[in-house]
């Protein structure tokens, strides 16, 4: 019998997760601006985020009533501010305390929550809609798993991944951090083994090819059973 290279191996908890997404804020290894926390190109560049701005606007806005959205792994929150009026209650979380008690200051509205959670141990707050925006890429299969099998209380998953251009195997594990499976050119399909996640509809929302050729950006539509 063949050995499946995608086996999720069991790690010990605490995740190592929250010290390394602390130390990249801390030495800006995403890169910085004039703000004290700076979530990288992925969270700034225009081409980049309004094309994904406009697709979550036009989806939120197709509610006769306005949903509670969950955004995990919100970072600088640079992207959520532009979705927090399209909803009824919009919780952004992250798992770096000094992130979201800045963000809680800065950020100020009344249908608007910031939660400092582990996603990978923590539960989930309650919702319609979980948005995970280029977070999952970041973690390791372990970690990925314990994320989608709460997803199951959601009705809709947005999720948005960089992957490879072209075919690539899916899921090859990785060490938590600032890194993604891109270096082995591969991507996260969380429908693949091992995840497995069964979902009712699946539909592109968007795909954005980058200027340097270094993969595409895909943001898909989940509705869950």
């Amino acid at each position: 019998m063949k050995k499946n290279k995608n086996k999720i191996k069991k790690i010990k908890k605490p995740w190592p997760t929250k010290d390394a997404m602390e130390q990249i804020y801390e030495m800006k290894l995403w890169g910085s601006n004039e703000s004290d926390f700076y979530s990288g190109i992925g969270s700034h560049h225009p081409g980049i985020v309004h094309p994904y701005i406009d697709v979550l606007i036009s989806f939120l806005s197709s509610f006769k009533n306005s949903i509670v959205v969950c955004d995990l792994g919100c970072g600088d929150f640079n992207v959520g501010k532009e979705l927090v009026k399209y909803t009824k209650k919009y919780i952004a979380v992250d798992i770096v305390a000094d992130l979201i008690a800045y963000n809680t200051e800065k950020f100020k509205e009344e249908n608007l929550e910031f939660h400092c959670l582990d996603i990978a141990i923590d539960d989930l707050p309650p919702g319609h809609c979980a948005i995970l925006r280029q977070v999952l890429q970041h973690l390791s299969n372990a970690e990925v798993q314990n994320i989608v099998s709460k997803l199951t209380g959601f009705k809709y998953v947005i999720l948005t991944e960089h992957l490879p251009a072209g075919n690539f195997v899916p899921n090859k594990d990785i060490i938590s951090g600032q890194g993604i499976r891109l270096k082995k050119q591969s991507g996260l399909d969380i429908l693949a083994p091992p995840f497995n996640f069964k979902v009712k509809k699946e539909k592109q929302l968007l795909s954005l090819g980058l200027d340097d050729r270094s993969g595409i950006i895909v943001t898909t539509l989940y509705e869950v059973f």
